[in-house]
């Protein structure tokens, strides 16, 4: 019983670390993705000078649609971003968790 939990647990701690995706085998030469790098670099660039006017802007003498439209606005500016950096990373207590676990399985 010891051992399936075991097993179990640690298949699922691996699959999660390990997951990647999964892509359709595409030639593509370097020059397209620097290209595709430099627009991505351009748009994040261009989403952060939004994201500093509007931290320094004066939000007080707003009317409340306005400031719920800015409020969603930010959220679509910073969603958007998360899309263009990528990436998962696990926090550092997540790793913990997980270290602990496997070492009070063990």
């Amino acid at each position: 019983m010891k051992k399936l939990i075991l097993c179990l647990v640690i298949a699922f701690l691996s699959s999660a670390y390990f997951s990647t995706e999964s892509k359709a085998a595409t030639r593509t030469d370097s020059h397209s993705r620097v290209d595709i790098k430099s627009v991505e670099s351009a748009e994040a660039d261009v989403l952060l000078a939004r994201l500093d006017f509007i931290n320094t802007m004066d939000k007080s003498d707003l009317s409340r649609i306005e400031s719920k439209q800015l409020r969603m606005e930010v959220r679509s500016i910073k969603s958007r971003m998360n899309e263009l950096g990528g990436g998962n990373y696990l926090s550092v207590g997540a790793v913990v968790i997980m270290a602990l676990l496997i070492i009070l399985l063990l």
